[in-house]
């Protein structure tokens, strides 16, 4: 499993590696404060390319996570995490079809013969599982005709803890397998956070506190992530989002300083309307941010978590 990260995610930089660790530390922070079983586990969103469709009939897939001591024949028909069935509901009733997506696997420790079949929730029938390529096919997502390579890399992903090895490769053998077969946008959903009446979607970073004399303290959003909130405020509903903030010291010795975070409105309401160059980003270009004050950002802890 590891191996097939370090071939999967990018080298170009530590930009997911970094995403990735901040995803697990943030779920490690709420099971401390005995919020951990009111996040999901992280998927995908993907959205149709080309014939004249960009953007329409988003579909949401979180994958089962693989463990690597059990077996996945032909057949099976595991039962989806209680609380997913909540988030699809949720994201159905947005416009979001929403699916659990289980493994086969044909021959024991031979990721090629990994499959996935999907499991539509949040709709009252009971669905049967199809492949996930029936799904994308159904929806009209455009088949890829040329082969890409995207298990060209070769990354170290030793920052990546053991126990969180099998989600990270579920994660992402399940978005390989999409984008070999079709020409579709694709997003990471980092989880999915239930409140007392609103759902939220996750965007999950690793920041240092920039200083602006405008604004003060401030974290930078790249413009791909806010579109991407942008889209989920844009669906209605009680369909919000949370940008989530890891912050450290510095970037030699990523020690933590203090989680925060802040709703999707209030980012929106706040954020600088001149975007600012940023870092790279994974592709190895730079990048474009929107600024937030910190001030704006609430701490994330038992208090607040409970307030939503």
């Amino acid at each position: 499993m590891r191996a097939y990260l370090s071939h999967s995610i990018s080298s170009t930089n530590q930009n997911k590696l970094r995403g990735t660790v901040a995803e697990i530390g943030f779920r490690n922070h709420l099971a401390q404060l005995g919020f951990g079983d009111r996040v999901s586990m992280g998927g995908w969103i993907a959205r149709r390319k080309r014939n004249n469709a960009f953007g329409h009939t988003p579909v949401a897939l979180f994958p089962e996570v693989v463990d690597p001591n059990n077996q996945y024949p032909n057949g099976r028909n595991p039962a989806p995490p209680l609380g997913l069935h909540a988030v699809c509901n949720r994201l159905h009733q947005n416009g979001i079809q929403s699916y659990f997506c289980s493994a086969t696997i044909g021959t024991a420790d031979n990721y090629s013969t990994l499959t996935w079949q999907a499991l539509q929730l949040g709709i009252p029938a009971q669905a049967p599982f199809v492949p996930v390529t029936n799904v994308l096919a159904g929806l009209g997502h455009a088949p890829r005709t040329r082969p890409y390579n995207f298990l060209r890399y070769e990354t170290d992903t030793q920052m990546i803890p053991d126990a969180a090895v099998p989600e990270e490769f579920s994660k992402e053998h399940l978005r390989v397998s999409i984008e070999n077969a079709f020409l579709a946008e694709i997003s990471d959903i980092d989880g999915v956070f239930w409140g007392n009446q609103i759902t939220y979607p996750l965007e999950i970073k690793e920041k240092t506190a920039a200083q602006s004399s405008d604004l003060g303290p401030f974290f930078g959003l790249d413009l791909g992530p806010f579109v991407k909130l942008a889209f989920y405020a844009a669906m209605g509903g009680q369909l919000h989002s949370i940008f989530v903030v890891r912050e450290i010291d510095d970037v030699q010795h990523r020690n933590l300083v203090n989680w925060w975070f802040i709703t999707f409105d209030r980012l929106a309401r706040f954020a600088s309307w001149v975007p600012q160059g940023g870092g790279p980003n994974m592709g190895g270009g730079r990048s474009s941010v929107v600024k937030i004050p910190r001030q704006e950002f609430q701490n994330l802890n038992a208090q607040t978590l409970a307030q939503l």
